[in-house]
C-alpha cells in the first residue's frame, strides 16, 4: 500500500483552509474564487474616487421616458468589485443611449393610432436604424423597417379582427389579425411584453400558420414558436440589411467599437469545423411569462 505524497496532502490542507477561512489566502492557486463573486459584490459602498464599484441601475429606474440622448457610462469590462470580468471589452467611442419604446401599443377598440415618421436615425447601441415618430404632442423612438422613410404614416393597433387586415410595412397589429405568410419583426412573446424577437439589423420572422387561438411564427433561427394571437408584431424587415457586409478594415475601428484584441493565437480550420446537419427542434410554446428574477442572489459555502 502506497501512502499519498506530501504535496498531495499539502494541497488538500491548503484547499480546506481556503474553504474555511473564505479565501483569505487568495494568492494560492487552489483557492476558491469567493472574493470575485459575480452574483453579490464584496464592496457594498461605491468607491469615493470614480464610483466604478457601484452597481448601475436601469435607465427605466433613473429616468422617465424621453427622446433626449442619455449619458451611457462604460464599465471597461470590469464588474462591481473593480476586477476585469470580460477581457475583450474596453475603451470605445463615447455613446449616448436612446430609449426605445418596444411596446407599440395602440387602441384596443376603434381605429388604429396614426403616427408620422419624423426622421430615420443612427443608433450607436444597436445594429438597426431607429425612427423618431410623433402623434400629437408625444414622440418616441421605434425600430425602423427596411423601406421606412421620413414623412410616412404608420398605424398601431391592438384590435383582434376576424378577417385579415391589409397592413403596410411599418404597421403594428396582433398576429391573429395578419394574414399567413406575413414577414414580421419585433414580435412579442407574451401580450403586452414588448417586442423581443427579430430586432437586429436585417432580421425578420415569418407567420407560418394559425391553430385555433395560437399563431406559429418561424424565428430567424428557423425554429418555430407558438404564440398567443394577441401578441403584437410589426410588419416588414428590420432596417440596415447590409450590416453583415460591413468591412472593419483595421484594428483601430474595433477599438472604436470597444472591442479589445484576442490573445493572438490563430488556428487554421479544417473540415472538422464544417456545417453539421442537425434535426429541427420541436415547437416551442409560450403560454405565460416567467416569474421575475431576484435582484440579489445569496450564495453560501
Amino acid at each position: 500500500m502506497s501512502w499519498p505524497s506530501i504535496n498531495y496532502v499539502g494541497n488538500i490542507i491548503t484547499w480546506l483552509m481556503c474553504t474555511l477561512f473564505r479565501c483569505l489566502l487568495h494568492t494560492s492557486p487552489v483557492c476558491l474564487r469567493v472574493l470575485d463573486s459575480r452574483k453579490q459584490p464584496r464592496w457594498v459602498l461605491p468607491s469615493k474616487k470614480n464610483n466604478r464599484w457601484e452597481v448601475r441601475k436601469k435607465f427605466a429606474e433613473l429616468y422617465d421616458y424621453t427622446v433626449r440622448p442619455l449619458p451611457f457610462p462604460k464599465t471597461g469590462g470590469r464588474g462591481p468589485n473593480g476586477r476585469i470580468w470580460f477581457h475583450r471589452r474596453g475603451g470605445g467611442h463615447k455613446r449616448r443611449f436612446r430609449m426605445i419604446d418596444w411596446v407599440r401599443g395602440g387602441p384596443t377598440q376603434g381605429p388604429p393610432l396614426l403616427e408620422k415618421i419624423d426622421k430615420i436615425m443612427y443608433d450607436p447601441n444597436r445594429s438597426a436604424r431607429i425612427a423618431l415618430v410623433a402623434a400629437g404632442e408625444n414622440k418616441r423612438y421605434i425600430i425602423a423597417t427596411q423601406n421606412m422613410k421620413a414623412g410616412d404614416i404608420i398605424k398601431s393597433s391592438q384590435v383582434l379582427s376576424k378577417t385579415a387586415v391589409r397592413a403596410a410595412e411599418g404597421d403594428s397589429y396582433p398576429l391573429g389579425s395578419l394574414p399567413v405568410g406575413t414577414l414580421v419583426n419585433c414580435v412579442e412573446f407574451y401580450p403586452g411584453a414588448g417586442g423581443l424577437m427579430a430586432r437586429a439589423a436585417g432580421e425578420t420572422a415569418l407567420l407560418v400558420r394559425k391553430v385555433n387561438d395560437r399563431c406559429v411564427v418561424r424565428m430567424p433561427s428557423k425554429r418555430e414558436v407558438s404564440l398567443d394571437q394577441t401578441c403584437v408584431a410589426t410588419v416588414g424587415r428590420v432596417s440596415n440589411v447590409d450590416h453583415n457586409k460591413r468591412v472593419i478594415g483595421k484594428a483601430g475601428r474595433n477599438r472604436w467599437l470597444g472591442i479589445r484584441p484576442k490573445s493572438g493565437r490563430w488556428h487554421r480550420k479544417d473540415g472538422r469545423f464544417g456545417r453539421k446537419i442537425k434535426p429541427v427542434k420541436k415547437l416551442l410554446v409560450y403560454t405565460k411569462p416567467p416569474p421575475p428574477k431576484p435582484d440579489v442572489y445569496r450564495l453560501t459555502v
